[in-house]
């Protein structure tokens, strides 16, 4: 009897899957589970990050995942996150993975919620985390250096020159990174070419991009490689081969904690339809596809590819930041909130310049303004408001959020704000759920209108996102050129001097 309420209950089971699409996971999580047990160390799924308000994303700083071009940060794992982000309606940052080794430990630990970096989807990996559904497929090619005498060849010649089937791999020294997908092929093809490929484990932290540097430089000789990236990063030398494939093609998906399945499932029908729109292959095109953008991104003076440059007002950032005690990648991300780094940027209510000043708080008229006024002026305006916020916000860190916000929508909106939390018992002293709360609501009348809020009705968001955005582009800069926030302090004896300046 129990044997037939068994076979009952799977044919059900079976008739109901019928319905769904099995292929795109559309079955309910204990139907289609898995391979292993919770590895995760934390719980923060969609619900907590909604309530947070922030997301991280996991990645490598390279010439296609994630890097900063003239103080924007671009990618394919960056644009395409970012994009599912704001679908939730949270922001977006990163923590950028300095041996991408340690990924899917990080993103356990809790250091980030989805992994992103042109990962394949493995069986091994899949008992560490939830892949989404498959962006794109590549194969693994191997990466070569072409004889000193390439050129004066034909493809026969060249051919027999080079490695062109795996077989020829037997005693060959191949570098590959301990725990990459690259690592498991060689490992894999050693057993099936009836021969041992001798797999060097390249040293800790070295990115694919740069074991193909060092292919083309001589320092080895082969390494693998996932042909999109291949394709792109062998365009910067021309005596690499990548025309031997070593594998079938392969998934290349998103990754997350295997127990955020809301997380999972809120990415997956975001990708459903961004297939649909076009907007996954188009950023694929961008930097895969387009060799032209990737040569500049490899060459460009302000790329963090390429340089430790985010702007070409950098050395002026560096010159004035002292007089606030700010790291000057700060200020840098402020002038590019500001205006995007164009020194002609013209606001609708006359603001003028990289620093957005009004010709009344400079003291310059549009026409006289410089770089170096504008970057001055803006400073000195700041050293005012922070005078100011001294006296009540002690922390310095608590203090550069009230400076931003008064510097973009008025001292006097932020005093509101911060008078709002000393009634409703919350901390004046502190920015975040704080302050903000208060500044953020001062477009409803139960705020704008309360006795104490003397300055009025005000647009707190755009001033509340201001401040995320600055401050959220800061990170990104400490990321990638570095977090010391006080290489740049005054030196003993030396001045600056600017003019006082009442008003933005």
């Amino acid at each position: 009897m129990v044997w037939k309420k068994y076979k009952i209950l799977t044919a059900i089971v079976f008739i109901a899957a019928s319905f769904f699409e099995v292929r795109e996971c559309y079955l309910p999580k204990w139907l289609t589970a898995r391979r292993g047990s919770d590895t995760a160390l934390v719980h923060r799924d969609l619900e907590q990050l909604k309530k947070k308000g922030n997301l991280v994303l996991l990645t490598e700083n390279n010439s296609t995942a994630y890097f900063i071009y003239r103080g924007n940060p671009m990618g394919y794992e960056y644009e395409t996150i970012d994009s599912f982000a704001r679908s939730i309606g949270v922001q977006l940052s990163v923590a950028v993975v300095k041996n991408i080794d340690n990924i899917f430990g990080m993103l356990d630990s809790g250091t980030g919620d989805i992994a992103a970096d042109n990962l394949t989807v493995t069986n091994s990996r899949r008992h560490k985390v939830d892949f989404t559904l498959p962006l794109f497929t590549t194969r693994q090619v191997l990466v070569q250096r072409k004889p000193d005498n390439w050129q004066k060849m034909n493809q026969q010649q060249l051919d027999k020159a080079l490695v062109r089937s795996t077989i020829q791999l037997a005693d060959k020294k191949v570098y590959a990174r301990k725990g990459s997908s690259f690592y498991e092929r060689l490992q894999a093809l050693s057993d099936e070419i009836g021969g041992k490929i001798e797999i060097i484990d390249a040293p800790p932290g070295e990115s694919t991009e740069e074991l193909i540097g060092d292919v083309a430089t001589g320092k080895i000789d082969y390494t693998l490689a996932d042909e999109n990236c291949a394709g792109i990063v062998s365009g910067y030398y021309d005596n690499l081969d990548i025309k031997t494939p070593v594998s079938f093609p392969q998934k290349i998906a998103f990754a997350v904690r295997n127990n955020s399945p809301d997380l999972l499932n809120a990415l997956n029908e975001w990708i459903r339809k961004k297939r649909k729109s076009k907007f996954l292959q188009l950023t694929y095109d961008k930097y895969y596809s387009d060799k032209k953008f990737a040569s500049l991104r490899q060459s460009a003076p302000y790329c963090s590819i390429s340089g430790d440059r985010i702007s070409p007002y950098d050395d002026l950032a560096k010159k004035y930041s002292p007089l606030l005690g700010w790291d000057w990648k700060l200020l840098v991300a402020q002038i590019y909130q500001e205006s995007q780094f164009d020194p002609r940027a013209r606001s609708w209510s006359g603001a003028y310049g990289l620093m957005q000043t009004l010709p009344s708080t400079s003291n310059i008229d549009s026409a006289d303004m410089t770089p170096e006024k504008s970057i001055a002026s803006g400073v000195e305006y700041l050293k005012t408001i922070d005078d100011y916020w001294v006296k009540s916000v002690s922390d310095e860190k608590e203090r550069i959020a009230f400076d931003l916000a008064s510097y973009d929508v008025g001292i006097g909106h932020v005093i509101d704000a911060r008078n709002l939390a000393v009634k409703y018992g919350l901390d004046p002293a502190k920015w975040d759920n704080n302050v903000a709360y208060f500044l953020l609501n001062e477009s409803k009348p139960k705020y704008y209108n309360d006795a104490i809020a003397q300055y009025g009705y005000c647009r707190g968001q755009e001033a509340y996102q201001y401040v995320r955005e600055v401050l959220n582009r800061y990170q990104m800069y400490c990321n990638i050129y570095g977090n010391n926030g006080n290489e740049n302090a005054k030196p003993d004896g030396e001045s600056t001097s600017i003019k006082n300046n009442k008003a933005r």
